[in-house]
C-alpha cells in the first residue's frame, strides 16, 4: 500500500473511490434531509455528523500498520504523514468544518432537489479555483461538460420557488439558498487545495497518506463543529429532540449514526478520486450525482420532478459523456504519441553502440 501505485492500481482506486463518492454523495443529503423533515433542527449537530465518523479510518490504517510492521519490524512507524502535509490537512479541515455548517444550513431550509441544483454551481467554482490554484488544463470536452452541467443547474434555478416547503418564511428560504451557494463556493476551493497539497508535499503521496490526510481533515472539521455545538448547547438538546423526533427515539439515534458513516464515503471518495485522477474529475463526479440525488428525493420524499429537472438530468448525463469521451480520446492520443516517440528514439540508441 505504501508503494507508488501503478496505472492498473490507480484505475482500481479510482473505481473504488468513485463508488464511495456515489454512496456518500447521494446518501448523505438524503439522510440529512430526513433528519430535518421529521423534526430535527440542530444545525451544528448536522454539521458535526458530516465528518464525525472520522474514527472509522483507524480500521484500514491499523491493518496497514500491522502489515508494514510484519515487513519492517519495529522500524515501522504508526503513521506516514509528514509535517507539511499535516499542517495543510489541518487548514483544509478547519475550512471543511465551516463548509459543513454552510451546507447543513442550506439542507435545513431547502428541498433536496433545490439544494442539489444550487450545489451544482460547485463545478464552476471548482473549475475556476483549479485553474488558479493547480493550473488545471482544460480540453474542449471538459469545457463542454462544465458548460452543460452549469446550464442544467441554471434551467432548474428558473423554477426553484415551486419547491418551497409549506410554512417556510422568505427569509429562511433565501438564507438557505445563500448558504448553499456559499458552501458550493468554499468546497470548490477545498478540492483544489487537496490536489495542491499532493503536488507540494515533500514526500511520496500514497493511498495510505491519503487516508491519514482524510483522518486529519475530518478530525479538525469535527473539532470546529464541536465548538459550534458547545456554543449552541446542542448536546443538551439532543435527548429532548430524540424524544420528539417524528420517527421515534430509536430511529433518531439510528439516523445520526448512519449519517456519520455514510458521509465518510463522500469525503474519502472526493479526495481519493483527486489522488487517482484530478480535482476536475472529482468535481465532475459530484455534479453528475446531483440529478441522481434529485431522483431519489422524488421517490422517497415525493418531491416534484418537473420538466426542468428532466432537462437538467439529460444535460448532466450529456456533460458526463462528453467529459469521459474527451478523457478516453486524450489517453489514446497520448499512448500513440508515446509509441511514436519510442520508435523515433530506438534507432538513435542503436547507432550509438555501432562501431
Amino acid at each position: 500500500m505504501d508503494q507508488n501505485p501503478n496505472k492498473k492500481m490507480k484505475r482500481a482506486l479510482l473505481l473504488l473511490n468513485t463508488i464511495f463518492l456515489a454512496i456518500g454523495g447521494c446518501g448523505g443529503p438524503m439522510i440529512m434531509r430526513l433528519y430535518f423533515i421529521h423534526g430535527g433542527n440542530r444545525l451544528w449537530l448536522s454539521s458535526w455528523l458530516e465528518t464525525g465518523g472520522w474514527p472509522i479510518y483507524f480500521i484500514p490504517l491499523l491493518i496497514n500498520y500491522l502489515q508494514r510492521r510484519r515487513k519492517e519490524g519495529s522500524a515501522a512507524k504508526p503513521y506516514i504523514i509528514g509535517g507539511p502535509v499535516f499542517v495543510a490537512s489541518t487548514v483544509i479541515g478547519v475550512l471543511t468544518g465551516f463548509d459543513d455548517y454552510l451546507y447543513a444550513y442550506g439542507v435545513a431550509f431547502l428541498p433536496v432537489s433545490t439544494g442539489s441544483l444550487v450545489l451544482a454551481s460547485q463545478l464552476g467554482f471548482t473549475a475556476i479555483f483549479a485553474f488558479l490554484v493547480v493550473k488545471q488544463k482544460f480540453t474542449p470536452y471538459s469545457i463542454n461538460a462544465i458548460a452543460l452541467l452549469t446550464v442544467g443547474a441554471g434551467v432548474l434555478a428558473l423554477h426553484t420557488s415551486s419547491d418551497r416547503p409549506e410554512g417556510e418564511s422568505d427569509k429562511d428560504y433565501n438564507m438557505g439558498l445563500i448558504m448553499m451557494l456559499a458552501a458550493a463556493a468554499l468546497y470548490g476551493l477545498i478540492l483544489p487545495l487537496v490536489e495542491l497539497t499532493y503536488k507540494k508535499a515533500r514526500q511520496v503521496i500514497t493511498y495510505t497518506v491519503v487516508l491519514e490526510m482524510q483522518l486529519v481533515i475530518c478530525f479538525f472539521a469535527t473539532l470546529v463543529c464541536t465548538i459550534g455545538m458547545v456554543i449552541d448547547k446542542d448536546f443538551k438538546a439532543i435527548p429532548r429532540e430524540a424524544r420528539e423526533f417524528g420517527l421515534g427515539e430509536t430511529a433518531y439515534y439510528s439516523v445520526l449514526v448512519i449519517s456519520g458513516i455514510v458521509w465518510q464515503g463522500f469525503y474519502i471518495g472526493a479526495i481519493g478520486v483527486i489522488f487517482a485522477s484530478s480535482t476536475l474529475f472529482s468535481a465532475i463526479i459530484i455534479a453528475v450525482l446531483l440529478p441522481v440525488t434529485e431522483i431519489l428525493a422524488v421517490i422517497f420524499y415525493k418531491e416534484k420532478f418537473t420538466a426542468e429537472k428532466w432537462i437538467s438530468l439529460v444535460l448532466s448525463l450529456w456533460g458526463c459523456v462528453s467529459y469521459f469521451y474527451g478523457e478516453l480520446k486524450h489517453s489514446k492520443d497520448k499512448e500513440k504519441s508515446d509509441a511514436r516517440t519510442l520508435e523515433t528514439e530506438m534507432p538513435l540508441a542503436v547507432s550509438v553502440d555501432t562501431p
